[in-house]
């Protein structure tokens, strides 16, 4: 497995915690590393991800049976692409749910997928819930704890049942100065046309690639971790 076969939903139960930039930063660094990638884009409201990226990023719904279909049947697809879910926190629980009761993790594991699920650590009792929650009903997923620093410092990790050396990514803080200009859709770090054409200083821009660089060291240690955990399994079964 690698993260070229791999779904990565990033969640939670809380409204405006990063979701959505941490989704984009996502499919930029996969395409950015030169991986087919896919967003789905499950948000309500504006600034989702399927505006900022709208080559790389589609909307979906789970409202009724075909729209379910049709998004579950694409995320167990072996395609070779990486594929990357921004959950809204509307949809957290249903979606959940749904993946529980069709065997999501099993079904992909069969077609050699690795599901992640990028949970935004908050300090609030129901988000601790839902993180503890997932790890019991999703005991094969990758839970990967997230921080996005503008959250403040993360001294509510306390509160999560996190094993010790256990990976969590880390949102770096971005300035208020900086975040303007990335605010706007469209906009790719992963497209160098697009954000050159953005009316981004090029002082600023200097800083938004050291801030990138930052971000995805973070994901290339995650897929560190996943090369390294498929590799243990495989020890294990002589496959």
């Amino acid at each position: 497995m690698s993260l070229r076969n791999s779904v990565t939903i990033v969640a939670s139960p809380r409204p405006r915690v990063g979701k959505t930039l941490l989704a984009r930063m996502l499919v930029d660094f996969h395409l950015q590393e030169s991986r087919a990638a896919l967003g789905f884009d499950l948000n309500a409201g504006d600034g989702t991800l399927a505006q900022f990226l709208p080559e790389y990023a589609t909307i979906a719904a789970i409202g009724d049976v075909n729209g379910q279909m049709a998004l579950f049947d694409r995320l167990i697809a072996d395609d070779g692409v990486a594929k990357v879910v921004d959950l809204g926190n509307e949809s957290f629980a249903s979606f959940f749910e749904l993946a529980g009761q069709i065997g999501l993790v099993e079904e992909a594991s069969k077609h050699g997928i690795v599901i992640v699920i990028m949970f935004m650590l908050t300090p609030d009792a129901s988000s601790v819930e839902a993180y503890g929650s997932l790890g019991k009903r999703f005991p094969n997923a990758m839970l990967v704890p997230a921080h996005n620093e503008i959250l403040g410092p993360a001294q509510h990790r306390g509160k999560y049942p996190i094993g010790s050396g256990a990976l969590t990514v880390r949102l770096p803080l971005l300035a208020p100065g900086l975040r303007k200009y990335i605010a706007r859709p469209p906009f790719s770090f992963a497209d160098a046309q697009l954000a050159a054409n953005s009316d981004v200083p090029v002082d600023i821009r200097i800083e938004l690639k050291h801030w990138q660089r930052r971000v995805f060291i973070e994901f290339r240690e995650l897929v560190l971790r996943v090369l390294l955990a498929d590799l243990r399994i495989s020890m294990r079964t002589g496959s």
